[in-house]
């Protein structure tokens, strides 16, 4: 049974990564068909709304405490060719929130550099192994010192390792994003990785996007580059992700600005400078990548801040 009383109030699913073993190789966190299946029986297909009555019932204060609905991140491929026909399949319309960058010439990289890890290595162990070499630098200190911010985070996302914890640390906390840069260039050389062969097979077209508003699908933002600490920009760099964010999806929608009204915060990083951009927005619901409450006075504590389960928590929670 999934509903306990630590999930007991309406909320998403959150999913990123599938695998079929073939174009989609699988990796941490990824998923199958038939494990999407079996997550949604368990879920209880009675249990989750479409995404439009989901955001109507929002908008009209209707929605009970077991109402979920299930939300899609990034702008995966795998998403358009695994997770939507099963979708389809069960009449289930989803959230899909997309990074816009990923439609231009020069897409971040974000997934590119979890397709090298995930992809040319053992296992990602080794990859940390390898990623640290490269940085060189003894973070005994620096991690002994991060522990109540290592065990907070383990928290709010149990899905993720102490190794990617403080992978993710350094990565967003120490390093800056041409730091970063540098060290997995010098990675990709030494394993010949050419990034630009696979943009075709990591990222939706905006044919598939297309395809997926008409099939009644809602798309939402998730901003353009898909920074991991956005909450340390200032308003203007945080405008200028959204409002990138919305002019691209809009325009290859073909709709309205106005008609785009959900988003998903990347990273689960957002403040007070996020949520006046998306009112000014028009933005009308949001949601964060976790349900963990924090010092919020409750779980769902705006209309920007919506919870969201994991997928893989769910996975473990089955036993899979």
């Amino acid at each position: 049974m999934y509903f306990a009383q630590n999930n007991n109030f309406f909320h998403g699913i959150m999913f990123h990564h599938f695998h079929n073993d073939k174009i989609h190789k699988r990796g941490q966190g990824s998923i199958s068909k038939d494990d999407l299946y079996k997550l949604i029986k368990f879920l209880g297909r009675q249990n989750i709304l479409n995404a439009e009555e989901f955001f109507i019932r929002f908008k009209e204060n209707r929605l009970t405490k077991r109402n979920i609905c299930l939300t899609f991140d990034d702008s995966l491929k795998c998403q358009y060719d695994i997770a939507l026909p099963v979708l389809e399949d069960l009449n289930i319309k989803s959230f899909f929130f997309v990074y816009s960058s990923v439609f231009s010439e020069n897409p971040d990289l974000l997934e590119v550099y979890r397709y090298f890890r995930m992809n040319y290595f053992k296992n990602v162990d080794e990859f940390y192994k390898s990623f640290f070499k490269i940085y060189n630098k003894n973070l005994s200190n620096y991690f002994n010192e991060k522990k109540s911010i290592i065990k907070k985070t383990k928290q709010q996302f149990p899905y993720y390792s102490f190794s990617d914890i403080k992978f993710r640390l350094v990565r967003d906390k120490i390093l800056n994003k041409d730091e970063y840069q540098k060290i997995m260039f010098k990675m990709f050389k030494q394993k010949k990785f050419n990034p630009k062969k696979f943009y075709d097979i990591l990222f939706m077209s905006k044919s598939n996007l297309i395809e997926i508003k008409e099939l009644g699908h809602i798309v939402g933002l998730h901003s353009h580059t898909h920074p991991t600490l956005l909450e340390k920009s200032s308003y203007n760099e945080q405008l200028k992700q959204y409002t990138n964010n919305i002019n691209i999806i809009s325009n290859i929608l073909k709709c309205k600005t106005t008609d785009i009204v959900s988003m998903s915060h990347p990273r689960g990083s957002y403040d007070g400078k996020t949520l006046k951009i998306l009112k000014n927005l028009g933005i009308e619901i949001g949601f964060k990548p976790s349900m963990f409450k924090g010092n919020k006075k409750k779980i769902n504590n705006s209309k920007y801040e919506i919870a969201r389960q994991d997928h893989m928590e769910v996975i473990r929670m089955m036993n899979l």
